[in-house]
């Protein structure tokens, strides 16, 4: 008989996620709510026809934000990289700026005709990043070791 996958079973070892339908996505989507980035992170391959995100990720699965065994929260930089991409459009975000700070709140998939969508990063303070995808195909992988949260605080969302 086996059992379900608990977060214990991963320990630190680095995250690499894949979404390729609507039932992927939502997991994706939590583990990369409220990572941090400067907009000069984000690129768009129009050849390569891919959208990748350098994200500074807080851990929730490291103890869903709270110290474990007294060790600091924790972040991670990690590349979110959306495949299959038609077009990218965004709204109240300046491309390439590397003094602003933008905060992924959530991802959402908007679907189109079998299987094109639109991806929909909304971001803090009213940013929205629309992604067109020919088919959904999403990769959330960390690339560097976990290291303290800076704020030391877990991320809240007031009510």
């Amino acid at each position: 008989m086996t059992e379900d996958a608990k977060f214990e079973d991963g320990g630190d070892r680095p995250l690499r996620l894949r979404a390729l339908d609507d039932d992927d996505l939502p997991v994706l989507a939590a583990l990369a709510q409220d990572a941090v980035f400067p907009a000069s992170e984000m690129r768009w391959d129009r050849t390569g026809r891919r959208f990748a995100i350098l994200l500074n990720r807080f851990r929730w699965e490291d103890g869903q934000g709270l110290s474990v065994g007294g060790r600091p929260v924790e972040r991670v930089q990690s590349v979110l990289s959306i495949e299959y991409v038609q077009t990218v459009a965004s709204q109240g975000v300046q491309p390439g700026d590397p003094d602003t700070v933008l905060s992924l709140l959530s991802i959402e998939f908007e679907p189109g005709e079998d299987p094109e969508g639109a991806l929909v990063l909304t971001l803090a303070g009213d940013g929205a990043i629309r992604v067109v995808v020919e088919a959904l195909e999403l990769t959330l992988t960390d690339v560097t070791r976990p290291y303290a949260a800076p704020s030391r605080k877990t991320p809240s969302h007031p009510e």
